[in-house]
């Protein structure tokens, strides 16, 4: 399939060469807004995103690249400087990780950006999105170029670059409206989402305190479509100590920890169900063909649905653990946590979502919503407590990829989409 055949739910106007039963549609949508409404919402429309867009996007972003998410950060810092309140850089937390020789080492992150405007307004909202893109400087994957009209590809161009644009016009949008002083709000753009916010999940839960609702700019889907449920996930590496011995002299006094490594990644590969997905990914261990080897670490990831599977996923690991480390009589350790909780759609994610719908609709845009297996700082936000729309973001595709893509024109389509949630959100003092 084309690109240029996707379903098109925009909004594009007649002299961008859309069929004139979609310029009626938006035409009979813009008559359900009030002038004031309507005039935010051209702001919104009008604000330069694709240069925005293309000049974050020209300097490679990856999690690990710290010259590259120092630029970044001081890029953004400088453009949400135009609006209210301040703009600060966080430290980032530090973050542990196990490597393949089985040392616990620290890795250092990107300084996150934090801006706070009008804390004491009687609404108060949580935006969130992420500099950092999964491309390491020496990926080949670095330069923009278009596929078609319209249609940019690009590293960070829709996951998110374009979210953060979008997020910047829809807010410039707010503050020059009269519904400004209602709302107050922390955007937070954290420089480690990628490889699960390990180093930015103590400022997004506090940021999120006592927050009316959260958006999160994620792109949506290519024609349009939002991300509803998702499950929770968690990495783990569980570094197992053996005892080394000959491996043809006796091999009986020794304890081997590859096969005990195996036997745990078999027995929590069965732990899956419907509400569990497991994935064991990965063995690090072994040595000379001669010798019993003493130290693996195996690696795996849990998906759980609901936070009552996470619970028991969490007892049935430390269960496996505890039976190899008796069964093989060596010794484990654990490393990891669920770090992104189940983000189910309870009634108050339904009611942000539901409203999001009615916005769409008085734009002229049909937003539906499916649950996703992926996971993000949505994830975090709502085990705060707080609902989230984290699928904001414009309508792009094929993510984490060289084939990166963003639909330009939908730049426009979810600043106003943004501006109108958050307007209706103020006007009603809650979702």
């Amino acid at each position: 399939m084309q690109i240029s055949d996707l379903p098109y739910r925009g909004d594009k106007m007649p002299d961008r060469g859309v069929p004139k039963r979609l310029a009626a549609r938006y035409s009979r949508a813009m008559t359900m807004l009030t002038a004031t409404e309507q005039a935010m919402l051209e702001r919104a429309a009008d604000a330069p995103m694709l240069a925005e867009v293309e000049r974050w996007a020209a300097t490679n972003s990856g999690t690990g690249n710290l010259a590259g998410l120092k630029i970044v950060a001081g890029q953004l810092a400088d453009a949400f400087a135009a609006l209210p309140g301040e703009v600060r850089l966080v430290a980032p937390d530090p973050v542990e990780s196990v490597d393949t020789a089985g040392n616990v080492k620290t890795t250092q992150r990107g300084d996150h950006l934090h801006l706070r405007v009008r804390p004491d307004a009687p609404v108060q909202l949580l935006l969130t999105g992420h500099m950092d893109t999964v491309f390491a400087p020496d990926h080949p994957f670095q330069s923009l170029r278009w596929l078609e009209d319209g249609v940019l590809n690009g590293p960070g161009t829709a996951d998110m670059k374009g979210g953060i644009a979008v997020i910047l016009a829809a807010l410039n949008a707010i503050e020059a409206s009269s519904i400004a002083p209602r709302v107050g709000y922390d955007v937070m753009i954290n420089s480690d989402e990628e490889t699960g916010s390990h180093a930015s999940a103590a400022l997004i839960a506090e940021l999120a305190r006592g927050k009316t609702a959260a958006l999160t700019y994620e792109p949506a889907l290519p024609d349009g479509t939002l991300a509803g449920a998702r499950p929770g996930s968690g990495n783990f590496s569980i570094l197992i100590h053996g005892r080394s011995a000959h491996a043809g002299r006796n091999p009986e006094e020794g304890r081997n920890a590859l096969i005990a490594a195996a036997d745990l990644a078999l027995r929590l590969n069965a732990l899956k169900s419907a509400e569990l997905k497991v994935n064991p990914a990965k063995i690090d261990g072994g040595g000379p063909n001669n010798v019993v080897p003493d130290q693996a670490i195996l690696r795996v990831n849990m998906r759980p649905s609901t936070p009552d599977a996470m619970a028991a996923a969490e007892a049935a690991l430390r269960d496996a653990i505890a039976a190899i480390s008796r069964d093989h009589d060596v010794h484990c350790h654990l490393y990891g946590n669920f770090n992104r909780p189940p983000k189910p759609l309870d009634p108050a994610a339904t009611r942000l979502f539901e409203l999001v719908r009615s916005c769409g609709s008085a734009l002229g845009l049909t937003i539906g919503w499916n649950a996703t297996g992926g996971v993000c700082d949505g994830n975090n936000i709502a085990a705060c407590g707080v609902p989230v729309v984290d699928t904001m973001g414009p309508r792009g595709g094929a993510i984490h990829s060289s084939d990166e893509f963003l639909i330009v024109d939908s730049l426009a389509e979810r600043a106003r989409l943004s501006a109108l949630t958050m307007t209706r959100i103020a006007e009603r003092g809650t979702v």
